[in-house]
């Protein structure tokens, strides 16, 4: 597939970041954990598998679990679809699926939690696998100098779009009878399970603008391989010589060290994020939801300014100067907040989490596109990307799940996570970008 640059394709594929982003927003970040929290009414543990969860450490396990399955399944289906050239038929079955599951949401309750569980993991899944195919798309269609330029342009479009769909929502949770529902507790509830209807259908119909543009792969396939070779074996294949370049590869080997590094962190930090403000912050009476949504709603809104400010700083002192630049913040805003408890500390942190979330999630994407190689097998390359996002997930949530149930307190996880921006900072030190 060759580098097009044509304004209309890259536009389509950052507009993929307008359709998928509202689950990591809705769901995954300011909603769900509300509706999840406000389930345990009588008890903030429950008894699951024969184990006493405390609510907290329960989902954080559930993610962690979801994560390590993707640790196993993307890297055989990335390799799958380079070598069948067909990585926008799997893209399109992953929003299908992460769609429905989004939909299925709205039968979530502590009676079914099974079934609740089941599309809540199914959900996450499927969004990660549909970013792996997505990100292999960049180094495709836009040109090296370009990158930092386009990937910024996905993650805000991702953020106008996900704040416009919680704006609504918002709206609906606060003023329930506006929309037919009770003016109560019970109200907002209905209000919430509505709210994960909505991101579905956005999700699915949005994308589609996407896949309409999204140009199909220009590699020639021959299909008698299909019969005389394992398909499956013909993905690990492709992961082999993706693994033997990188183990020569001093600059991407060592980047990827760091990205797993601060990834655990900032990934673990987005998820858990409103659990923290949930349960550690002194919310006055009938302020908590409200206030919960708005704080992630201005990390939303503030982190388009960091998308675009680690883009233009990195033009003036580089990809990783910015990076390690970002990590030290990060190093700084988690010593912070380990010690907030106030309502006007927890929005100001919430502000600070914004600018450098947007900045290090965008430009840890186009340095990396920089560094690999221009070869037609990108999906391949960037499953090693996804999968150190992926099993720094896997890590990040356990140790964090593990924390919490242990102490009983989620405030300890951020101790942690300061460490590794630190740690992340130093792994960065002279790594060469072209």
């Amino acid at each position: 597939m060759s580098i097009t640059n044509q304004k209309k394709i890259v536009n389509a594929w950052a507009f993929y970041d307008w359709a998928n982003s509202v689950y990591p927003l809705v769901i995954s970040t300011a909603i769900f954990p509300i509706f999840y929290m406000a389930l345990f009414v009588e008890s903030d543990y429950i008894d699951l598998l024969g184990f006493n969860f405390k609510n907290t450490a329960l989902i954080q396990f559930i993610t962690s679990f979801v994560f390590l399955f993707l640790a196993i399944l993307v890297p055989i289906m990335s390799g799958i679809a380079d070598f069948l050239s067909n990585k926008k038929s799997f893209m399109k079955f992953f929003v299908v699926t992460g769609s429905f599951s989004c939909i299925g949401l709205y039968f979530f309750d502590l009676e079914n939690i099974y079934l609740g569980i089941f599309f809540y993991a199914f959900a996450l899944f499927s969004f990660w696998a549909s970013l792996v195919f997505y990100n292999s798309y960049l180094p495709d269609i836009v040109k090296p100098e370009d990158q930092d330029k386009a990937s910024a342009l996905g993650y805000s479009y991702g953020y106008v779009g996900s704040v416009l769909l919680l704006l609504l929502n918002i709206f609906m949770i606060n003023f329930p009878e506006t929309f037919g529902f009770e003016n109560s507790n019970e109200g907002k509830i209905q209000a919430m399970r509505v709210s994960f209807l909505t991101v579905g259908f956005w999700w699915l119909i949005f994308s589609q603008y996407t896949f309409y543009y999204l140009p199909k792969s220009n590699k020639k396939v021959d299909r008698k391989l299909i019969f005389k070779k394992s398909i499956f074996f013909g993905g690990f294949d492709e992961l082999l010589a993706v693994w033997k370049l990188l183990k020569k590869d001093k600059s991407v080997k060592k980047f990827l060290i760091a990205f797993f590094t601060f990834s655990t962190a900032v990934q673990t930090i987005i998820l858990i994020a409103t659990y923290f403000g949930e349960q550690e912050i002194n919310w006055a009476d009938g302020e908590k939801t409200s206030g919960l949504i708005l704080s992630m709603l201005l990390i939303q809104l503030i982190a388009i300014i960091g998308s675009f400010g680690g883009a233009y700083f990195s033009k003036i002192i580089g990809n990783v100067n910015t990076l390690i630049i970002f990590n030290i913040s990060w190093f700084s805003i988690c010593i912070i907040a380990y010690f907030i408890e106030s309502t006007t500390e927890f929005y100001i942190v919430a502000g600070l989490v914004g600018l450098v979330m947007g900045g290090i999630q965008s430009l840890s994407r186009s340095t990396y596109s920089k560094l690999i190689p221009k070869t037609e097998n990108t999906c391949s390359y960037f499953s090693f990307y996804q999968m150190c996002m992926i099993i720094s997930i896997v890590l990040g949530t356990f140790m964090s799940g593990a924390i919490d149930q242990i102490t009983g307190n989620i405030r300890y996880s951020i101790l942690l996570f300061a460490s590794l921006f630190l740690l992340g900072s130093f792994l960065l030190r002279n790594l060469k970008v072209s």
